[in-house]
């Protein structure tokens, strides 16, 4: 008779490192809802809108203003399905200590920055444009600008990609908010005598001083501290988890019609986003639109907005003289919004919201107005100051994010005087 060899103890299972395990939450996530059917108007609508702009810019400005707008429907797509969200992120933050949505801003800013360092690095572009980083300057306008900003995405309900992508999918009452957001656009490129001459100092780029991998490891142990330290002001807050929304069983249906984890929306806007680097040269930003979409009305309306020191100015003034469908900004930013609305019918929430309570209505107006006025001070919103920045290995990226805390934390302040609720750490969901 034989025996067994004897055994020692059973090694130990193997784990993730505690950094990629799930935080955790006060109760489990909600399943997600069921997909309702596609919206079929909304969806022939969109799909033909998409289909006849992209064929008019490309037959009417050439490949490199079509390529941009079919990246902007990329990008619209994209931050639906992901419900990719700057303003909430730092709301759950702040408010509950819900880290999860800022985890999810490493991700596409790691992502990004090593995009942009491959890219900008080895001088890599089409239709014969440099890419070059997103810096801005370090100053008095870039802390009271993205201040503002954050207080009126707090209000406005809606960061400057946020609001595309909403309006796109029939969100009635961040229209306000667009409407507002042009509006404080268009008055700070107006006054641009009052605040052109704040105090301020030379971007700072850390590629500049320690090389291109310099600037990139840099950027990664920055990050990785950020997840660090949101894992662990979730694990002492215990808050609760983010609301579920609908999705498919299938990987296919789900890829057309339902959401994508959180995780790859940041890699797809990392990706579109380096795309659009790569075919004009700078990065990926929303706001210098609205400033543009503003003058033309007021130029429209009998004003002479190339009269202004804001359209003056090198660059600024090529753009106003310029169609608005060649312009980058603008292809890509009309881009998010039909691709969004393409997402959204074919998802089946594509709506109209009716019946705006007026203090929403007027805190989007003047959450928009806040957003666009501090844009400009800034130098850049969510898109073009904070993640371009980062991304880029500038200094002022960093310096705009940490102050968008700050600013968020008044604006949740702000938000019941509207009418406008907050995450509590006895919510269901936050």
């Amino acid at each position: 008779m034989t025996t067994a060899p004897p055994t020692g103890p059973a090694a130990p299972p193997r784990t993730r490192p505690a950094l990629f395990l799930p935080s955790p939450t006060s109760v489990p996530r909600p399943e997600a809802p069921p997909l309702p059917p596609v919206r079929r108007t909304p969806l022939v609508v969109s799909g033909l809108l998409a289909v006849a702009l992209t064929a008019y810019v490309w037959a009417t400005h050439g490949a490199r203003p079509g390529v941009l707008l079919l990246l902007g429907l990329g990008l619209g797509a994209a931050l639906f399905h992901s419900r990719f969200g700057f303003t909430s992120a730092w709301r759950q933050l702040i408010a509950v200590g819900n880290g999860s949505g800022l985890r999810a801003h490493a991700l596409l800013l790691g992502t990004t920055a090593t995009l942009f360092a491959l890219v900008i690095g080895s001088g890599t572009g089409l239709f014969g444009s440099q890419p070059a980083p997103s810096a801005g300057s370090i100053g008095a306008g870039l802390v009271a600008g993205s201040l503002l900003f954050a207080v009126g995405m707090q209000l406005g309900g809606a960061c400057a990609s946020g609001t595309l992508f909403a309006v796109g999918s029939g969100q009635s009452s961040i229209l306000l908010t667009l409407g507002g957001f042009i509006a404080g656009a268009t008055l700070a490129a107006w006054q641009f005598d009052l605040w052109k001459d704040l105090p301020a100092w030379e971007p700072v780029v850390l590629s500049d001083h320690i090389g291109w991998f310099g600037s990139w490891a840099v950027t990664i142990a920055a990050l990785l501290l950020v997840v660090a330290v949101t894992r662990r002001v979730q694990a002492r807050r215990n808050p609760p988890p983010l609301g579920a929304v609908p999705s498919a069983r299938t990987a296919a249906v789900r890829a057309l019609r339902g959401s994508w984890p959180p995780a790859v929306g940041a890699l797809a806007l990392a990706l579109l986003g380096a795309g659009v680097l790569v075919v004009s040269g700078g990065a990926w930003g929303v706001t210098s639109a609205f400033s543009l979409w503003g003058s033309e009305l007021v130029g429209a309306l009998g004003g002479h907005p190339e009269n202004w020191t804001w359209w003056r100015k090198p660059g600024n003034a090529e753009m106003l003289a310029g169609p608005v469908l060649a312009d980058k900004t603008s292809l890509t930013d009309i881009g998010i919004m039909i691709g969004a609305a393409v997402a959204a019918a074919l998802g089946g929430t594509w709506t109209l919201h009716r019946g705006i309570p007026w203090r929403t209505a007027v805190a989007a107006v003047l959450g928009g107005v806040l957003m666009g006025i501090g844009a400009r001070l800034a130098g850049g919103c969510n898109i073009g100051a904070y993640l371009a920045g980062v991304a880029s290995g500038s200094l002022s990226g960093w310096i705009w994010g940490a102050v968008a805390l700050a600013g968020t934390w008044i604006g949740l302040r702000l938000r019941p005087l509207f009418g406008l609720g907050n995450p509590k750490p006895g919510d269901g969901v936050c």
